[in-house]
């Protein structure tokens, strides 16, 4: 339904009715009537959103637990290959929440409103796109996919059936890093001129210490459902223990991309041109080689824009500091999850003027994704940015492969002239797994 015939009678109109014109009015935004919900202040519990909670690992349930704090929600069913994860999850969620290890179950239950997406990076995309043509609102970690391809179907299918999608790149919905991003595209530093991101590397042994040979699966685990898309390998605890996934190809790009995405998210938040124009690329790194692992251990990039905007991209203290930095002739910000600096110092206590640029605000990165469900509103971190900070750790990490200069055109988002850097912006999935 498109946003000019989704107005719904509030006397008439059904949780779902709500729910489903909310989403379709992404540009015109449909405000509940507070009739419709329960007591003043209290939200009745047949009027909350219903969540589908994919992948209930580590960040998965953490994901679970924050959205059980919210009065607009409830965990409606939930989705993991690990029967004793999902039964956990299941049991947080409270008394009626359907449990099961097969998440397009989840995505054909007329009960659900939206999904929380959080298995291995490896299964992001599959199960995005397929939420969006099952018109769920959709809540994805991070990042959007494994490769390039991936990142943009994502993009493709949200844009295509209009639904309301939040990336799960938490730090925009902090002060800190919001003011830095404000303070940068204000004008305050005066012309940025280069951007710094430091992102953690792994810098430490995988979890698992056991033979890296093939083992029996054990029981309560869905290893097929597990690799889904990627190649077919023999089971091995190591492949799922965290962090080790991080440094499979398999299933992961590397911390390059993984953790890469945090702060190259706010490097385009605070530095829009990054995501949009062109650029030369070269990028350094080693490659482990030690039992399951394969990802980048270490790497050094640089992104070199027309009119002398720059770009360095490497793992934390080699040599950037953990966090983005914005340098203009003016001044300097430098921002991480531990706090703010700026020179001059002054810049800190800066009160934005009407004139300013003021990013959208918000204080709980779920709460602020619930609200937009409800009200078909905008996001923190909409599709568009979670693609294009994916994909600036994508190309890195692909300029580290070939190990040569690279030229991106952001029109066609290719690389120009280079078969092999283009061959690469893809990878194969498994039968029958598609995009």
């Amino acid at each position: 339904m498109s946003s000019t015939n989704t107005h719904i009678s509030a006397r008439k109109a059904t949780r779902r009715d709500l729910l489903r014109g909310a989403v379709a009015a992404v540009t015109a935004p449909y405000v509940v009537p507070a009739s419709v919900l329960g007591a003043p202040g209290k939200t009745a519990p047949s009027d909350r959103i219903a969540l589908g909670c994919i992948g209930t690992g580590g960040r998965g349930t953490a994901l679970l637990r924050s959205f059980l704090t919210l009065k607009d929600a409830r965990v409606a069913a939930v989705c993991d290959v690990f029967s004793d994860r999902r039964a956990r999850a299941a049991k947080l969620a409270g008394k009626g929440c359907y449990a099961t290890g097969d998440f397009r179950k989840i995505l054909a239950r007329k009960d659900v409103d939206a999904v929380v997406i959080a298995p291995q990076d490896h299964w992001h995309a599959p199960i995005a796109v397929a939420a969006a043509k099952a018109g769920k609102a959709i809540y994805c970690e991070k990042p959007l996919g494994v490769s390039v391809a991936e990142s943009q179907a994502i993009r493709n299918a949200v844009r295509r059936y209009r639904c309301v999608f939040q990336t799960g790149t938490q730090q925009r919905s902090n002060r800190d890093f919001r003011f830095a991003c404000e303070l940068a595209r204000s004008g305050y530093l005066g012309k940025v001129h280069t951007v710094v991101v430091g992102a953690p590397g792994p810098g430490y042994q995988p979890k698992y210490r056991g033979p890296t040979g093939p083992q029996p699966v054990p029981a309560g685990l869905d290893y097929d459902m597990f690799l889904g898309p990627a190649a077919k390998k023999p089971y091995n605890p190591g492949r799922h223990a965290w962090p080790d996934w991080y440094l499979i190809w398999d299933y992961c790009a590397g911390f390059i991309v993984n953790w890469g995405v945090h702060h190259l998210d706010i490097a385009c938040w605070g530095c829009p041109d990054l995501a949009t124009k062109p650029f030369e690329l070269t990028c350094k790194g080693s490659y482990r080689n030690k039992g399951l692992t394969d990802n980048l251990s270490d790497w050094q990039g640089q992104f070199v824009y027309p009119g002398g905007l720059k770009m360095t991209f490497s793992d934390s203290g080699h040599p950037n500091a953990q966090g983005c930095k914005f340098v203009g002739d003016k001044g300097w910000v430098h921002v991480n999850r531990r706090g703010i600096r700026a020179e001059p110092a002054p810049l800190l206590k800066v009160a934005l003027r009407p004139e300013d640029v003021h990013l959208h605000e918000s204080k709980h990165h779920q709460g602020d994704f619930l609200k937009a469900v409800r009200t078909g509103g905008k996001v923190a971190s909409p599709v568009e940015s979670g693609h294009a900070a994916s994909q600036l750790g994508l190309l890195g990490e692909i300029a580290c492969r070939v190990k040569r200069k690279l030229t991106w055109d952001p029109k066609t988002e290719t690389f120009t002239g280079d078969k092999q850097a283009n061959g690469l912006l893809s990878r194969p999935m498994r039968p029958p797994w598609t995009l």
